[in-house]
Order: C-alpha cells, then sequence, then structure tokens
C-alpha cells in the first residue's frame, strides 16, 4: 500500500514502532527520529533495511528542518509525516492541585513540535505537489474517571492548528488527517479495564490498529480525505 513511499515519524515510542513497523512491512521506506538513542536501536531492528533512525529533538526548530531536508536529500522526496513523540503529561491529578508547568507542558510540547514537524516536511511536499501529514489526538469530552491535566487542551489546540494547516495546504496537494483514539493500553490488551470499559465496543484501539490505520490513511486508498479525522475509539469519542 505504500511501495517506495518515503515516511519521516518522529518519536521511537511504543506507538511510533509501532506505526514504524508497519509503514515499512506496507512497503515504505521509514524515517525515525527520537531525541535519544536508546530506542530507536529497536525500532530498526523491528524492520530492518527499510527503517533509518536519527537522533533529533523535535523541540528544536533548526534541528528539524535540517532533518527534513537530509531525509529529502537522500530520499528524493517526504511522502508521509507523522508525529508521535512523548509529551511529558501528567495525568491523574485535578487540576485545581496541578502545578501550572504540568499543565502546559504538554500544550507547549504537542503544539510547538507539530508545528515544527509539519512545516518542516510541508516544505517538501508543497515541492512536489504531493504529501500526507498525520496527526494522533483529536478532541473530545474529558474522562470522568480520569484526569488528563493538559492533553486534551493540547490536543484541542492541534486540532484547530491542523484545520488550518488543512485549507493552506489542501490546493497544493498535502492532505491532513487525524487518528482519534480515546488512549492506547499500556499492555497493548484491548480489553484492557478502564480504556476498554469506556468504549462502546468494549474493545480500546491498540498500537497495532494505529499503525494499520495510519498505513490507510498514508495511502492512496484515502486520496480523497483530508481535513478529516479517522475515529478509532471503539466509541469511546462520539462523532
Amino acid at each position: 500500500m505504500l511501495e517506495d513511499r518515503v515516511a519521516v515519524i518522529y518519536g521511537a515510542g511504543a506507538i511510533g514502532s509501532a506505526v514504524a513497523t508497519a509503514f515499512a512491512a506496507a512497503g515504505a521506506h521509514v524515517y525515525v527520529a527520537a531525541r535519544t538513542a536508546s530506542r530507536l536501536g529497536a525500532v530498526a531492528n523491528d524492520a530492518g533495511d527499510r527503517i533509518r533512525t536519527d537522533v533529533v529533538d523535535a523541540l528544536d526548530a533548526v534541528a528539524i528542518r535540517e532533518h527534513a531536508d537530509r531525509v529529502a536529500a537522500d530520499a528524493g522526496r517526504i511522502d508521509v509525516c507523522f508525529n508521535l513523540i512523548s509529551h511529558g503529561d501528567v495525568h491523574g491529578t485535578a487540576l485545581i492541585d496541578m502545578d501550572v508547568e504540568d499543565f502546559v507542558r504538554p500544550v507547549e510540547s504537542i503544539v510547538r513540535s507539530n508545528f515544527l514537524t509539519t512545516q518542516a516536511a510541508a516544505r517538501h511536499m508543497v515541492r512536489q505537489r504531493s504529501g500526507v501529514i498525520l496527526f494522533f489526538g483529536g478532541t473530545g469530552e474529558p474522562p470522568r474517571e480520569y484526569r488528563t491535566g493538559g492533553t486534551l487542551v493540547a490536543f484541542d489546540a492541534q486540532e484547530t492548528m491542523r484545520r488550518q494547516i488543512a485549507a493552506e495546504l489542501g490546493p497544493h496537494g498535502v492532505r491532513t488527517i487525524t487518528i482519534v483514539t480515546q488512549g492506547i493500553p499500556a499492555s497493548d490488551d484491548p480489553a484492557e479495564p478502564g480504556l476498554a470499559a469506556a468504549t462502546m465496543t468494549g474493545r480500546a484501539a491498540t498500537r497495532e490498529d494505529v499503525g494499520n490505520v495510519a498505513v490507510f490513511a498514508a495511502s492512496d486508498l484515502a486520496r480523497s480525505m483530508t481535513a478529516a479525522t479517522l475515529n478509532i475509539s471503539g466509541g469511546a469519542v462520539i462523532d
């Protein structure tokens, strides 16, 4: 589905690794960037020579632009960009008890890093008049049982930004899609208590699900989709 496409993934955690592996299995050439080298080795080992890795801080404007330029020079293009870095979220604390730094951290991280990675990749996509920028998050009602700090505020800001990006880049052939979940089980068990209970199906999305849906979103099967969300929350988020 993604034969010889060039994908850049920021973040080598559980979800980033799953998406990188899914993209490589679908035939893409995948460039994975992460802030530390410790997780990159495992990602590369999972998919062999279709994955290349680099240490890059997704909050550093210069580093992000230089990395995107290196990928484009090496591969000749950038077809997909997906930012899946971690953001230092603090969950489980009521807002009235939370330090402002803990609340603001994911807002600053999500908005800044997605702006920078999108901007760096989109400059190449506009020139080639094609490309897909994927976002992870979406919006929805805050779960009553789980206190999510600044995360949902950050996702709301991200979605506003994504809509503006979609409007600006659509005429240049660049698509934007957000993949929406209600959270990914830490155990990767779709029936994990808590998350599964919030769904209509009794099954939460796993990181493998995110990878598979990302492959679809980045492929020509979704070529008419942009300025849109792909909701894989099992009904926990109602459109």
